[in-house]
């Protein structure tokens, strides 16, 4: 639904603008990215733990379940993978029940409130952070 849900709060740019700006982003850091949707709780659990195999880091807008899941909060710290939390809005200037996030206590940091440019930096801080810890 992004770009059509709530434009004003979201925008208007599309989640396949944005997967094509993180690709072109991954081409000129040298990195290989793996981008992945689903409006499924347990989809995305699954996501999350088959990263173990084949990922240095994930880079992470869980949506509404940044304040409801405890399954995917648990996923990711099983993993033990670096994580960024991303967000298109401010979450912390918004309703008061969107200000908590089951997901910053097990992720390495979070960005929010810049719109999809929240993506370009969250993907940056990760890469840089991996490089930093393997050097």
């Amino acid at each position: 639904m992004l770009g059509q849900r709530e434009p004003a709060v979201y925008g208007s740019q599309t989640l396949a603008d944005i997967d094509a700006m993180l690709h072109q982003q991954a081409a000129e850091l040298d990195i290989q990215l793996k981008c992945f949707q689903s409006n499924h709780e347990g989809a995305l659990v699954d996501q999350i733990q088959a990263a173990l195999h084949h990922c240095q880091g994930i880079l992470i807008n869980p949506g509404a379940y940044t304040h409801t899941s405890i399954a995917i909060r648990d996923a990711i710290a099983a993993v033990a993978l670096p994580v960024v939390e991303v967000h298109l809005s401010n979450i912390h200037r918004r309703e008061t029940f969107r200000h908590h996030s089951y997901i910053a206590p097990v992720a390495v940091g979070q960005i929010c409130g810049f719109g999809a440019q929240s993506y370009a930096l969250g993907l940056s801080a990760l890469v840089q952070h991996v490089r930093a810890a393997s050097a």
